[in-house]
């Protein structure tokens, strides 16, 4: 069987044109294919729910010399030089990360680097990964840090009532959310604060899965004494960064 070519998946991911009839049908029965067009529309993903975000802390320098020890492994491996991605095995965190869909929307025009960045950046999430598993050997010592506030998460509208989950916001400027059984979606789960009074939101990240647990850094200039409510809600690959009106899961943080 003969694969579709690496960069129209690019394109195809970043929502750039929509897929031919043939393109379609390949992608409904060829799991190589679509395998690769989910991992590149989760990087894409990761990308649009990030522009809200500022004021993050650095990473820690061991993370950047893991991925420069990864590339460098990488350059000396004639093997890997085949175009295609692997798939994660496992979520990175802090992300998310969006359930992939081959439904694509028309958005703007990508800038001709877009496509380089989207598959480089596939390419680092993975070498992240990898790299965290060998330097943190499975394990952390660091005591956890103390939860500050902390809301119970109920199915919004006409989400089927058996979703739900958990927020915890932890002394270390960092939201740990629990989620069971949310429905699927083509495109992805994001994660927001919200203003009740102004109803301002504030993207923090996305969600990999519709159960599971993740991590998302909160910017230390959000005050949670005014963005109380965390709201996750249903996006599309369509190149808007504004919520979609689509909330599946919302609660109140206390405490």
């Amino acid at each position: 069987m003969q694969h579709l070519d690496h960069d129209r998946l690019v394109f195809l991911a970043l929502g750039e044109s929509e897929a031919a009839d043939g393109e379609a049908t390949h992608l409904d029965t060829c799991d190589h294919c679509r395998g690769e067009m989910e991992t590149l529309q989760h990087v894409a993903g990761l990308g649009a729910g990030t522009q809200g975000l500022a004021d993050l802390p650095d990473p820690p320098e061991h993370i950047w010399q893991g991925i420069v020890a990864e590339i460098r492994a990488a350059e000396e491996l004639p093997a890997l030089t085949e175009r295609r991605l692997p798939r994660p095995a496992d979520p990175v965190e802090p992300v998310a990360v969006p359930a992939a869909s081959r439904r694509t929307r028309r958005g703007r025009r990508w800038p001709g680097w877009a496509t380089t960045a989207v598959t480089a950046t596939a390419a680092a999430v993975i070498g992240v990964a990898g790299t965290a598993a060998v330097l943190g050997g499975g394990t952390d010592t660091d005591p956890e840090p103390p939860v500050v506030a902390s809301a119970p998460l109920a199915a919004f509208g006409s989400t089927p009532k058996d979703a739900s989950g958990d927020a915890r916001v932890l002394g270390d400027n960092r939201l740990h959310l629990h989620v069971t059984n949310l429905p699927t979606v083509p495109g992805y789960y994001e994660v927001w604060l919200i203003d009740p009074k102004t109803m301002e939101m504030l993207s923090v990240g996305t969600l990999s899965n519709g159960s599971g647990d993740a991590l998302l850094p909160i910017p230390r200039n959000v005050d949670l004494r005014t963005y109380t409510v965390v709201d996750i809600s249903a996006e599309q690959y369509d190149n808007k960064p504004d919520h979609s009106g689509d909330s599946l899961l919302r609660g109140t943080l206390t405490g």
